[in-house]
């Protein structure tokens, strides 16, 4: 029945338990409990299904997003822009944009528990590189949404990575990347894309070999397999974010391919 229907159906967030929990039951509150009286069909429910990591990143994903768009003091109208964009591109029900209006204003709380949320959003994924590394974008992209990061986003993004599991170098490399992405999101005949985006959006060097950049190419379109994410946990709303990832992805191809004359 998907993960919505799981945690509406079946209380899967009670299930959970731990701060993704807490999160879940204050955001969807009253709509958790009609779920409560089937919970003991529910007790043999595997802590690694995809329903069960499909939730938590929900959850996770839409709380830290408040914690990014707050951490330099104030939440600007592009941040705003951005998470509301973020929830039209995944066709939320009522119900559901209204959670994540709510998970996201828990997550500016000055006492939102950062650090255990990413400790057992990370469990829940069971490591789950890929996966992982799609919520970190999408953070990126947040920061982003005024065009820059400042200084206080930046040193969040960092400490993020850090517990995900992060080296400073691969942040470093995401947020090339998702900067160069950005470039990409009009259509072709007005992007604002040069090589050098290209070459970002790749993760590659420009005077990497051409053999080199079809590998590149190919991994990242792997990487962000939207099947491929789903199926891991990633939610299906946001299935179109990870569509729109390798359009950017190919465009970037295309672009290297066009001035290398390769075929």
């Amino acid at each position: 029945m998907g993960w919505w229907g799981k945690l509406i159906g079946g209380g899967l967030g009670f299930l959970m338990g731990g701060p993704i929990g807490a999160l879940l039951g204050a955001a969807f509150g009253h709509q958790l409990d009609k779920g409560i009286n089937q919970l003991e069909h529910l007790q043999g429910t595997d802590p690694g299904d995809t329903e069960r990591t499909q939730a938590a990143f929900f959850t996770a994903v839409f709380s830290v997003m408040g914690h990014i768009a707050k951490v330099d003091g104030q939440v600007s109208k592009d941040e705003i822009r951005m998470a509301e964009h973020i929830m039209a591109q995944m066709q939320l029900s009522p119900d559901q944009r209204k959670a994540a209006i709510e998970l996201f204003n828990q997550g500016k709380l000055t006492d939102f528990p950062l650090h255990e949320v990413l400790q057992q959003f990370r469990r829940e994924c069971h490591r789950r590189r890929n996966l992982i590394q799609m919520f970190m974008e999408i953070l990126i992209t947040t920061g982003l949404a005024d065009g820059v990061l400042d200084q206080a986003e930046r040193i969040a993004i960092y400490d993020i990575g850090q517990q995900l599991l992060f080296s400073s170098s691969a942040v470093d490399q995401l947020i090339q990347m998702v900067t160069a992405q950005q470039h990409y999101v009009d259509e072709p005949s007005t992007a604002a894309a040069t090589l050098d985006d290209a070459y970002s959006v790749l993760g590659i060097a420009a005077d990497a070999s051409d053999a080199d950049i079809k590998k590149a190419y190919r991994r990242q379109m792997s990487q962000h397999h939207p099947d491929k994410l789903v199926s891991k946990g990633l939610p299906e709303e946001m299935i179109k974010l990870a569509t729109e990832k390798t359009q950017e992805i190919k465009a970037a191809y295309d672009q290297i391919k066009k001035a290398r004359k390769l075929h």
